[in-house]
């Protein structure tokens, strides 16, 4: 069985926060956007994995203007 939350965690380090970080920009203008304290952001990346809530994976699905569902979709969960 798999670790959904490592997994969502995962995703969101790979595919937008360190993106992100090498364009250059910073943790804390990615917490800013995304509508989240950098203190989560933090977390999110951490190795040890993060229990997500719903409230905040909505948040940052809100600033990069996707559906919950649609997240889940990319994921693969």
């Amino acid at each position: 069985m798999s670790n959904i939350n490592l997994e969502i965690c995962s995703f969101i380090t790979k595919k937008w926060l360190f993106p992100w970080l090498n364009e250059g920009k910073s943790q804390s203008s990615f917490a800013n956007i995304h509508n989240i304290d950098e203190s989560t952001v933090r977390k999110i990346k951490s190795k040890n994995g993060y229990r997500i809530p719903v409230e905040t994976l909505n948040k940052i699905c809100e600033a990069r203007n996707l559906k919950l569902s649609e997240f889940f979709q990319m994921v693969g969960v």
